[in-house]
């Protein structure tokens, strides 16, 4: 008999324990798994047997539309034709090696995926910028969780988040701004509306332009304007600072750089903050208050600080206030960003971004490299000093001929990436993509040479990392469709085709994480007592792990408790930031700000969860949310056809009149591409400015103008 099945849900970074169970005539895990039943798991300590809807139907959706078989073509312009893996896998230590003979390695570029395992994303970082010398590795995680990166490291010294979920429940006052989490994280709000409902002294406070299922909940609503975040944040420092409600002690031993910021706050007095945010001297104030009066609070925050060009520089003006007060290091307190993606965490650990390595260590810092070098058996030198091609600068490159192959692994950039028309004509301008993909079609497939079929969520077996730093193994439990592997097995077998057998010479992913680990040792992330066994046998276990720590059946472990931070002094940074606003504010042209975000149902751009039917009856079709002002004075009426017009292009798209949304400000959720809505391709209408601390592309917000069509 097939045994019960406990892993990881493979959608947010909540990091939802699942059961998965066969059914009773099951008796070879060969079998369909379209009958298996899937459950939350009440033993795994984040979710606590608690599953949203695209946990709950993911069975639905894993043998639809599957790559079967690696294929090939010449051109764009041509059929694909069937190969074998040999010679997939010939033909791009082929394309390798000719970059290597003509020293034009940095022309090629591997864009990766949150959706990865810490296996997958391990291997590449070895391949790519290790034995082939390029740091031109990026990921999916460049569009959310890149802010959140350089706001922690600039502000600790360190990425991660330094709370866990215990500090939901334990928490006199949550401030949650630029997430919708009631519905992108379900079961983190699940949790901590609970707390908040059977606690008559605990605030909840939510910023956010639009009356999100969130901000229903809230005691206080902040509808601020787009592009407000850091003048709300310095606003609320502002009064904190003249009523005196701030943490002496913490700041003059644990901090550095605080009359900086001061000097910058001292710009947002309650009159200006209120003006340039759109809201009340009243409703900041009471912000204030509820900030000042509590003993403990926690900050939650998604994309809508990240997704924005001065992403980093919002996540530090709120980690300001953390330090200000000295909320960090202590239960139920501290700023907690989170994740957007399963295994996101996990791609951070292993390096997954063109300006890491793995452990939490930098390309640009000399020891990190040397470390890195001498673990993996290469020479003084090897590793690029310089980071690599951000996911923007990859179609950047495509455009002048810089980058001649591209390997896209477990994402669909040609519906995520902004400035989408532009980015489509760069990537029919690749010589050689390589597109590895669990299904197909995608429309990202339209634009690649080489398709390699992958291995999906209950296929393969390795690791991945939620966002309270808690890791769980996620076993395979059926054999995959058709000819499909596993993406750390490709990036091996490439590997040991260009000559680096030593390198290469795992027969599994529980010898991949078991060296893994070992990259980790003596750092903030270090998980080097953890393996495969441990995590089986023992259930999921939260790091820091260093050798020699004992399992644990809960999470309670927060990062600098000792208020000695991961900075070479061991004290926190203040940012002194002024707000810069939106990189695109409107005008007389295009006089509203289109914002951009998820629906409880649907996930990224739908390459599972379109498949799924529950869900699509769930959310059929994109809409785009409009204030009834700007809706009357444009003549539009509730169920209208609206063009929405960009400097960079168009989407049509059916009105949905509602009160919800901000004058002047219109929604749209950015699940839609081409294959499920022509023309709804929200992402065709925002921009790649960028900042230079993250190098984050601006997708929350860009001017637009709509009319009836």
């Amino acid at each position: 008999m097939v045994e019960n099945v406990k892993t990881l849900c493979p959608y947010c970074g909540v990091g939802c324990g699942l059961e998965v169970v066969p059914p009773k005539n099951v008796s070879n895990p060969g079998a369909s798994v379209t009958d298996w039943k899937v459950r939350g798991d009440r033993a795994h300590p984040s979710s606590q047997g608690m599953v949203c809807v695209k946990g709950a139907t993911i069975i639905e959706s894993i043998e639809r539309d599957r790559l079967l078989y690696p294929m090939i073509r010449d051109s764009l312009n041509d059929e694909f034709r069937r190969i074998s893996w040999d010679e997939a896998l010939d033909a791009i230590a082929s394309r390798i090696k000719g970059l290597q003979k003509q020293q034009e390695i940095d022309k090629l570029c591997v864009y990766g995926s949150g959706q990865f395992l810490t296996e997958d994303y391990y291997t590449a970082q070895k391949l790519v910028k290790g034995c082939l010398g390029t740091n031109n590795f990026d990921a999916n995680s460049r569009l959310c969780m890149s802010s959140a990166v350089s706001g922690y490291k600039q502000s600790f010294g360190s990425d991660g988040p330094p709370c866990c979920y215990d500090d939901l429940e334990l928490t006199d006052c949550a401030f949650l701004i630029g997430t919708n989490t009631a519905e992108c994280h379900p079961i983190v709000f699940n949790r901590l509306r609970k707390h908040h409902k059977q606690n008559e002294d605990v605030k909840m406070i939510v910023v956010d332009p639009r009356r999100t299922p969130t901000a229903e909940a809230a005691d206080l609503h902040l509808a601020i304007k787009p592009g407000t975040d850091i003048d709300l944040l310095n606003g609320i420092a502002y009064l904190l600072l003249h009523w005196g409600v701030i943490d002496e002690d913490f700041i003059e031993d644990c901090t550095h750089h605080f009359q900086d910021f001061v000097e910058v706050v001292n710009c947002y007095p309650p009159e200006v903050t209120s003006e340039r945010c759109g809201i009340s001297m009243g409703d900041l104030e009471q912000a204030a208050e509820f900030w000042a009066k509590s003993k403990r609070i926690l900050s939650l925050w998604s994309m809508g600080l990240n997704q924005s060009s001065e992403g980093t520089a919002k996540v530090r003006s709120l980690i300001n206030l953390h330090l200000l007060t000295g909320q960090v290091g202590k239960p139920g307190a501290g700023p907690f960003s989170l994740t957007g993606q399963p295994n996101a965490m996990g791609g951070r650990e292993a390096g997954g971004l063109s300006h890491l390595l793995t452990g939490y260590r930098s390309v640009t810092e000399a020891r990190d490299r040397a470390e890195v070098e001498q673990f993996w058996g290469l020479p003084p030198g090897q590793i690029a000093p310089q980071r690599g091609r951000t996911t923007w600068e990859m179609i950047t490159g495509l455009e002048t001929g810089e980058v001649q192959m591209l390997w896209i692994a477990a994402t669909n950039p040609a519906v995520s990436l902004p400035d989408l028309e532009r980015a489509k004509k760069a990537l029919l301008r690749s010589p050689f993509t390589v597109y590895q993909e669990a299904y197909y079609p995608t429309e990202t497939a339209a634009y690649a040479h080489l398709l390699l079929p992958a291995r999906q969520w209950s296929e393969k077996t390795g690791v991945m990392t939620n966002s309270e730093r808690m890791v769980t193994y996620c076993p395979a439990f059926h054999h995959p469709p058709g000819e499909a592997k596993d993406d750390w097995w490709i990036f091996t077998q490439v590997g040991r085709r260009l000559g680096f057998t030593e390198q290469f010479a795992f027969e599994s992913p529980a010898d991949v994480f078991r060296e893994f680990v070992q990259v980790t040792k003596g750092r903030l992330c270090d998980m080097s007592g953890l393996s495969h066994q441990v995590l089986y046998e023992c259930g999921p276990q939260q790091w820091p792990y260093p050798e020699g720590s004992t399992p644990t059946k809960t999470a309670s472990k927060r990062l600098y408790t000792d208020l000695r931070f991961a900075t070479p002094d061991q004290r926190a940074r203040f940012a002194a930031v002024h707000s810069r606003g939106l990189a695109e504010p409107p005008d007389a042209k295009y006089p509203l700000v289109l914002t951009t975000g998820r629906l409880y149902g649907h996930w990224h751009t739908q390459t599972r969860t379109g498949r799924i039917s529950k869900i699509n009856k769930l959310h059929p079709d994109p809409f785009l949310e409009v204030h009834p002002r700007d809706a009357e004075k444009r003549g539009i009426a509730d169920g209208d056809w609206v063009e929405v017009r960009s400097r960079r292009g168009f989407c049509r798209l059916q009105v949905k009149i509602t009160t919800a949304i901000a004058p002047r400000t219109v929604f749209v959720p950015m699940h839609w591409g081409s294959l499920w809505a022509e023309a709804a391709e929200a992402n065709n209408l925002t921009h790649p400015e960028s900042c230079p601390d993250s190098h984050q592309p601006e997708l929350k917000a860009c001017a637009v103008e709509i009319e009836l069509v």
